[in-house]
């Protein structure tokens, strides 16, 4: 066969070339060990008497297009000490050359493995056929499992986390080593007891990064009573927002009498308002019960059974939370109001006419938008004893409110001045939230008692309670450098690797692939 290099360069170190045959497909080169003597495996004692010889095929890394195999000629050899149980044994050639009992060579065996972690089963072993180093998916996965080893670094700065195996069914938890940044170990559960066993098994952990759910810093706290717990500083800013949020929801009622949406007129509303309002009126005919049995003492439970409503429903309603009379959302026509207006009062009061005018300003919407729009202007102005008022939406007042002025707009400013105006305890709550996001980013640890104090007169005294017991978790997570960002982003990687193999990977296998890959 001619080649344009020498064959002998294909062999791998401590090994000799003897001869080369060609196939269709393959290189078969003749090699072996270039050592004169063999150590037993059982007494290590070194032996030169060559009792047998026998063939091993052994594949090796592909050249130029080809498969490449070994014809390994591997002697037995008869070990000479007495006392010694093996009588004959076969040569080792090493670990790093050809490995006991296996058919690839190591370094086709290192290929194969960074193959399985970095595309899993089947891509992997598609991707091997066009490189020539025909693998099947279970071999791959086999190898990845095999060569998965464990981190035996001491750890001292962990984070933890949970993450889903699937969502609101079941969860595992994620453990990674902060300082090293990686992950250590995948647990099946994310039960209290899982986890405490788990750093029982760790002493040297003397920080512990985790969210603020309290089943990691019970866990933290039995198992490791003098490591610093530190909070999660993401969901600390995150749990401030929901908690005003919830403090918006809870004064809607107030809001709209402040506005002075209290009354509707049905005949001013179109279609689609109309079908929101009847729901609306639905559900509050729901919430006055659930409030009446709330009232009298009636537990949660038995409230759900009388009622049918979900636990949650009825305790959001019982402590004071409710829906909004219209879920308004942001129009289309925002950016263009001023042009219709304008038109309107030059007199052309016609849908059709109106969004033909529009699309020539670049508008996309549809004609329905703009039909609505003229329905409800004619009707207000026919009915103008009765202007109907409409209040945003919860969540779009928590956004306003927490938004910088001068990034607003007029009509948005004198809703807002108004609302603080005549409900001054949601806008003391904003403050409080505001300092508290402030307190986070600037790592002012002596503000958070006096802001704890103020808090627990507020509407979100809630979450100042909550803040206040797990005060310690806090006050590490505004003073110490860690946090749970980057176990975050080790669970978006596990999410990836796990729907690469289409959510099928048992725990071994995902935590094989993550702790063994680059």
């Amino acid at each position: 066969m001619r080649t344009g290099f020498r064959i002998s360069s294909l062999v791998p170190s401590g090994l000799v070339f003897d001869g080369v045959s060609d196939s269709e497909d393959s290189i078969i080169l003749a090699v072996r060990s270039e050592a004169a003597e063999a150590q037993c495996p059982l007494c290590a004692t070194a032996s030169r008497r060559v009792h047998s010889r026998y063939i091993r095929h052994v594949a090796d890394l592909p050249s130029a297009g080809r498969k490449v195999r070994l014809r390994l000629l591997t002697r037995r050899f008869t070990c000479e000490v007495p006392h010694c149980h093996r009588r004959i044994f076969s040569e080792r050639f090493g670990e790093d050359i050809v490995p006991l009992r296996r058919r690839r060579t190591a370094r086709l065996e290192y290929i194969v493995h960074h193959l399985g972690l970095a595309l899993g089963g089947r891509p992997a072993a598609s991707f091997a056929k066009r490189l020539m180093l025909p693998v099947s998916n279970d071999t791959l996965l086999r190898v990845v499992r095999r060569r998965a080893a464990m981190p035996t670094d001491p750890l001292l700065v962990v984070g933890i986390d949970d993450w889903a195996f699937r969502r609101n069914h079941r969860y595992g938890t994620i453990v990674c080593d902060l300082e090293r940044r990686r992950i250590v170990t995948l647990l099946p559960d994310r039960e209290t007891a899982t986890v405490r066993a788990w750093l029982s098994k760790h002493p040297a952990i003397n920080i512990v990064s985790r969210d603020r759910g309290g089943g990691y810093g019970e866990a933290a706290a039995k198992a490791l009573p003098n490591a610093i717990q530190v909070a999660d500083r993401w969901h600390l800013m995150e749990n401030a927002s929901a908690a005003f949020l919830d403090a918006v929801r809870r004064s809607m009622n107030r809001i709209r009498t402040a506005i002075g949406a209290t009354t509707i007129a049905p005949e001013l509303l179109t279609c689609a308002e109309k079908l929101r309002y009847q729901g609306y009126l639905r559900r509050q005919d729901s919430h006055a019960v659930i409030t009446a049995l709330a009232s009298d003492g009636v537990s949660l439970k038995e409230i759900v059974r009388r009622t049918g409503h979900s636990r949650n429903l009825v305790r959001q309603i019982s402590r004071g939370g409710g829906t909004d009379m219209f879920r308004t959302r942001q129009s289309t026509l925002e950016g263009h109001l001023p042009f219709l207006d304008a038109q309107w009062s030059g007199g052309c009061r016609n849908g059709a006419e109106l969004w033909r005018r529009l699309k020539g300003q670049g508008f996309k919407g549809s004609l329905r938008v703009v039909a609505e729009w003229t329905t409800r202007r004619r009707r207000a102005e026919t009915i103008s004893h009765q202007q109907l008022q409409k209040v945003p939406a919860a969540r779009t007042i928590a956004q306003l409110m927490t938004t910088k002025r001068d990034h607003l707009t007029r009509a948005e400013t004198v809703t807002l001045a108004v609302i603080e105006q005549n409900v001054p305890m949601l806008a003391d709550a904003q403050a409080l939230v505001g300092r508290f996001h402030a307190m986070i980013r600037r790592k002012a640890e002596i503000e958070l008692e006096p802001w704890i104090e103020e808090s627990k007169r507020s509407l979100i005294a809630s979450f100042a309670n909550g803040i206040a017991n797990d005060k310690g978790a806090v006050h590490a997570a505004i003073t110490q450098p860690w946090s749970n960002g980057q176990v975050e982003a080790q669970i978006t990687k596990l999410k990836l690797v796990k729907r690469q193999m289409y959510g099928r990977a048992k725990l071994d296998l995902l935590q094989a692939r993550l702790i063994g890959a680059p």
